[in-house]
């Protein structure tokens, strides 16, 4: 005796879909054909398997078709050997039979009603059946390529007297990622909305962060649900995502990290001005630390704007008490700024110390001291502080 063992992984993958399960009872007359359309199945079909049964009049199936199949996980179990095809078959059938054909357009299903033509069909069985049993799959079958329009089975009756009565069950394998809509095109489209967005614009290379919104919204929504959205609803959502994904893919780093490298570039040319907007971008995006705020601090200090580079590096100093070329550079902007007293005070203080492992304090200033020299920032202040020190 044969043991069918389906393969119980597969519940992993998708599932027999009982509540779009089809069950239709036809009747054919004497030596006539009929077919029958069946439709609404779900986005993500890939399989389905279906299985003919005619009966003498006043019977009945023993047991449905959904009532097996839940003995059968696995859609690939169904092939395996004639044990699985003998488990589908019905226990009762009568003496009847039919040929039967299945088509994917209704124009080919008509003609076939019309003429018996068969050439078009997905599948045709010619030899006359009284029970059958069989499983149509994406990979295999063109029909449900296109089953988003419907499958039509078209019977022709092999009794030229009497009219029979044909039982048609039909039950779709569901995949579970497929169901959800997100095809490799309908990625492909929320990936190329999301690298127009002005965080994908900002990035050298945008895939991984719109991979990372992409997955996020697949996760949320199926396809079909976030189109519906209303546009700006969707735009909120690739905001939000957004946001979280420039974090998590690095995103936010390396253009904070570019901010600061443009920043460097601009210094060293002794461009100030295009220094201090590259600061203020990382101001801007909230990811500024003590060395972002000294530095523009300094620049804004060169460019002769005092009393914004005070603000700027005591907001900076909040940040690191311990920090000293932050102090160093407040030292200069109230010294610059024609308030002695308090230079005078922040320089004394730290003389001591070292702004740096290898820079004492006031080597540093000296050397700042020099270079305020050379972009015409002169004070006969520099010398006092000096002496004061010595």
């Amino acid at each position: 005796m044969a043991i069918f063992c389906p393969k119980m992984q597969g519940q992993k993958d998708g599932y027999w879909d009982k509540n779009r399960a089809i069950t239709q009872e036809l009747v054919v007359s004497a030596g006539q054909r009929v077919v029958f359309k069946a439709d609404d199945f779900p986005i993500g079909t890939t399989e389905l398997v279906y299985r003919i049964t005619l009966l003498d009049d006043n019977q009945q199936l023993a047991s449905s078709l959904v009532s097996l199949l839940k003995s059968i996980p696995d859609p690939t179990g169904i092939s395996q050997g004639s044990a699985g095809a003998v488990f589908l078959m019905s226990k009762i059938s009568g003496e009847d039979k039919c040929k039967y054909a299945i088509f994917s357009t209704n124009e080919l299903a008509a003609a076939y009603q019309k003429t018996g033509k068969t050439t078009q069909a997905c599948f045709d069985q010619q030899s006359a059946v009284s029970k059958e049993a069989k499983r149509l799959s994406l990979a295999k079958s063109s029909c449900l390529r296109t089953i988003e329009n419907g499958l039509y089975f078209g019977f022709q009756s092999s009794n030229w007297i009497m009219k029979q009565k044909i039982v048609l069950e039909i039950v779709p394998w569901i995949d579970y990622k497929l169901n959800s809509g997100w095809t490799l095109e309908n990625r492909k489209t929320i990936i190329n909305q999301c690298k127009t967005s002005a965080l994908a614009r900002k990035m050298a290379n945008s895939d991984d962060f719109c991979i990372c919104v992409e997955e996020k919204i697949q996760k949320k929504f199926k396809f079909q649900e976030f189109q519906k959205l209303l546009q700006i609803e969707q735009t909120k959502y690739y905001k939000d995502f957004g946001v979280i994904c420039f974090e998590e893919t690095g995103g936010s780093k390396a253009l904070i990290d570019g901010y600061r490298a443009s920043a460097a570039k601009f210094e060293k040319r002794a461009d100030y001005s295009n220094a201090i907007a590259q600061y203020n971008l990382i101001l801007a995006d909230g990811k500024a630390v003590v060395s972002d705020y000294s530095a523009l601090g300094y620049n804004l200090v060169l460019t002769k704007q005092f009393d914004k580079a005070i603000k700027y590096l005591k907001q900076g100093e909040d940040l690191d008490k311990t920090d000293l070329t932050i102090k160093l550079n407040l030292a200069h902007a109230y010294l610059l700024n024609n308030d002695f007293r308090s230079a005078k005070n922040i320089y004394k203080e730290f003389q001591g110390q070292n702004v740096s492992d290898t820079l004492s304090w006031v080597e540093k200033m000296n050397q700042d001291f020099e270079l305020f020299k050379t972009t015409g920032l002169k004070s006969d202040d520099f010398d006092k502080i000096i002496k004061l020190l010595k």
